[in-house]
């Protein structure tokens, strides 16, 4: 078993896509030519996002779109970066919401939380230290 992509259901794809690409700097990989689909160039494993009603198509018994809950999902996307507060910045500036401001963890990492306008919680956090996660 390996673990190949990420799905996020989301109403516009595209939209969903450039605000990725303009608030974290990902780069979109594929969007298919219907519009429905799309991925980010997020290395082996891709982050993709798919309309909503393939999500109807998909499941007789439809989902819970993350942009029409009042919280975030219990689920988010982790991007890691040395420097959180300039990423949460200009993730807040391309029109996320803030969730928790960056925080400093008793196990060295740097932590923020941020809600995108299709509703996807993303977490953003520095690289864990193997050393003292194994502690």
């Amino acid at each position: 078993m390996k673990f190949g992509y990420l799905i996020i259901y989301v109403k516009d794809v595209e939209a969903s896509l450039k605000f990725f690409s303009s608030a974290f700097g990902l780069s979109v990989r594929f969007l298919h030519e219907s519009g429905t689909y799309g991925e980010l160039e997020t290395g082996e494993t891709a982050l993709a996002f798919a309309a909503d009603e393939l999500a109807a198509s998909n499941f007789s018994t439809g989902h819970v779109p993350a942009h029409s809950s009042l919280k975030p999902l219990g689920i988010e996307v982790g991007l890691v970066t040395e420097d959180v507060p300039a990423a949460h910045a200009k993730a807040i500036r391309a029109g996320a919401s803030e969730i928790a401001a960056p925080t400093a963890k008793p196990w060295g990492q740097t932590v923020s939380y941020v809600r995108c306008p299709d509703g996807t919680l993303v977490e953003l956090c520095t690289p864990v230290n193997a050393t003292e996660s194994e502690s």
